[in-house]
């Protein structure tokens, strides 16, 4: 059985057993054949949208010998989704918090059957927690890790209304009441970003100055960090 990342491996965890999986942009199926080795799940889907990555999908499948549990298709996001598979769980790991967005927007009429959408976006959490927020999800759980000098957060959904403020929008409510070393560490590293950008802004544009001092208050404020 193939390794995989830390970071799938953390957005594995949060498969519960027995799912019944859609990988979008599956990244050569290596989720769904860690995820089938490991006797937690029992069919799943492996979706992309590009000729290259589909057939190593299909051939990294094959030489498992997991046809009969991993089917990978030719699609474009949800549109990998048929009913009569009966997929409760959702992955899409690996691209930005836009496109996630995008994909989820466009294929919302296939979003009924799902119990749970475990998203792992590389930047736009922000637009991702309001987009779910818009599609009837509720976050349930939310998860950052540091690898290889990246940070990576995990944001898990399931079918419920909720109302979530800026603050809740641009930090993840889950991560927020949790505040790990990762996380504090994440938005400390920031925090020095964004006020070495301030420093270099000319005071005359004070208006852009303001935005990036308000920004710069939040993280202090979320942070605890005297002025």
């Amino acid at each position: 059985m193939k390794m995989i990342s830390q970071r799938l491996a953390r957005v594995a965890s949060f498969v519960p057993q027995g799912a019944r999986l859609l990988d979008v942009g599956s990244d050569h199926a290596y989720l769904p054949i860690y995820l089938v080795g490991q006797g937690k799940i029992q069919f799943a889907v492996a979706g992309e949208v590009v000729a290259g990555p589909f057939e190593s999908a299909q051939k990294n499948v094959q030489e498992e010998g997991l046809t009969q549990q991993i089917e990978v298709r030719l699609a474009n996001g949800l549109a990998a989704l048929e009913e009569e598979d009966q997929l409760d769980t959702l992955v899409i790991a690996g691209m930005g918090g836009r496109l996630i967005s995008d994909i989820l927007r466009q294929g919302r009429d296939r979003l009924s059957g799902l119990n749970r959408l475990i998203l792992q976006p590389n930047n736009g959490q922000d637009e991702l927690r309001s987009c779910l927020e818009a599609l009837g999800f509720e976050i349930v759980a939310e998860d950052i890790l540091e690898e290889a000098g990246k940070f990576y957060e995990i944001i898990v959904a399931e079918p419920g209304q909720t109302r979530l403020n800026q603050k809740q929008v641009r930090f993840g409510p889950c991560l927020l009441l949790e505040k790990s070393p990762v996380f504090q560490k994440r938005w400390t590293l920031e925090l020095t970003k964004l006020k070495g950008a301030l420093a270099k802004i000319p005071s005359q544009h004070q208006s852009e100055r303001s935005a990036l001092s308000q920004k710069i208050g939040e993280i202090e404020e979320v942070l605890h960090v005297s002025k």
